[in-house]
């Protein structure tokens, strides 16, 4: 790819909270968002008194021209727990979101709504694969549509031995086809102990579990598809499928630190790639700082740093999608707001 970015890249767009001074919930995590057009963005999150309560639902906002919505309730269909929605817009501009119900993590259902008007209604809830648990579908980061037109979803499942997987769906979401799992050799068998001292507000359940899990995904070529992948080892982790999705590598490990928290890809035109992610190598470490970083070479090498947290506190599960040569980006701001960024990248995607 040509080398056209200078040392500085980035130009700041926006810098923005969504839900706002007096939010009706009090605490809210794990965002996912869909740019819809110039001047409008959809913000979908989790919201409650805490992760994993029973009145943690769906939320939403919108921003247009330069101004977020008060939040609204989108979905709270059962009296349990509701987790990490994810939207995907499709190219006649209806709007697919997904999320997780589910007491336990280990035994989610997912659930699939869609929206002909830009998110102002939706239709009813539906299980994405009816009677499967354990969670189908996007985990948490976007889907990605591959050059034959197939829907493939970054998936992971969380019992003992944590393992990441590809959701793929050849009719645009009726139907899906899960590949085997991708996993870490070397955890194979082994028994995760609690993990304490951590201060991390999470759902006490995630504190038992160690491996791969919530990937994000890219496509460099017709069928070359890739994951980088969350861990509890203190780094990133890759796997690679020749053939669309359907068979993986066994996880290898990257120079890219990781704290056990969540991280997304964005591919943009011309092949540039952007991560965002906390750059700490430690299990349950702090969840700041929280930066973007680019890649020329298909992931090998990361540079180009823009840090778009430092303070202490949560900044975290940041959520991102390219239009042009734009990065959107929404995260948790210390369990309090989410926040709102969006970046130009300079010198490409023209």
């Amino acid at each position: 790819m040509k080398d056209v970015l200078g040392s500085d890249p980035y130009r700041p767009l926006a810098n923005e909270r969504v839900a706002g001074e007096n939010p009706p919930f009090a605490s809210c995590h794990a965002s996912h968002l869909a740019v819809l057009s110039e001047d409008e963005v959809l913000a979908v999150w989790f919201a409650g008194a805490h992760e994993g309560d029973d009145d943690v639902a769906i939320w939403s906002a919108r921003r247009s021209k330069g101004a977020w919505s008060q939040p609204q309730l989108l979905a709270h269909d059962t009296e349990e727990p509701h987790w990490n929605p994810v939207l995907h817009r499709k190219e006649d501009g209806e709007l697919v979101l997904f999320y997780k119900i589910g007491r336990h993590i280990k035994s989610w259902r997912t659930i699939m709504r869609t929206s002909a008007d830009s998110g102002r209604t939706w239709s009813a809830p539906r299980e994405l694969v009816p009677g499967d648990e354990g969670g189908r579908g996007p985990v948490r980061n976007k889907l990605i549509v591959l050059h034959d037109g197939a829907w493939l979803a970054p998936a992971s499942t969380e019992e003992g031995i944590w393992r990441s997987f590809a959701d793929r769906s050849d009719d645009e979401g009726r139907t899906w086809s899960r590949s085997a799992d991708v996993s870490i050799r070397e955890l194979e068998g082994i028994q995760p102990a609690m993990v304490t001292g951590s201060d991390i507000p999470v759902s006490p359940q995630s504190f038992i579990g160690r491996g791969v899990i919530q990937p994000t995904l890219w496509e460099s070529a017709p069928e070359q598809v890739h994951m980088l992948m969350r861990s509890s080892e203190g780094a990133i982790y890759r796997s690679d499928s020749r053939d669309g999705g359907r068979t993986w590598s066994e996880a290898y490990r990257t120079e890219l630190p990781n704290n056990n928290s969540g991280i997304d890809l964005a591919r943009l035109q011309d092949g540039l790639l952007a991560l965002v992610f906390n750059p700490v190598g430690q299990n349950w470490g702090p969840r700041t700082p929280l930066v973007v970083r680019l890649s020329r070479d298909n992931g090998q090498t990361w540079g180009e740093e823009y840090v778009l947290e430092d303070d202490e506190g949560e900044y975290s599960y940041p959520a991102m999608v390219a239009v042009g040569n734009r990065l959107y980006v929404t995260y948790t701001d210390k369990r309090r707001d989410i926040a709102f960024r969006m970046l130009e990248l300079q010198g490409c995607c023209k």
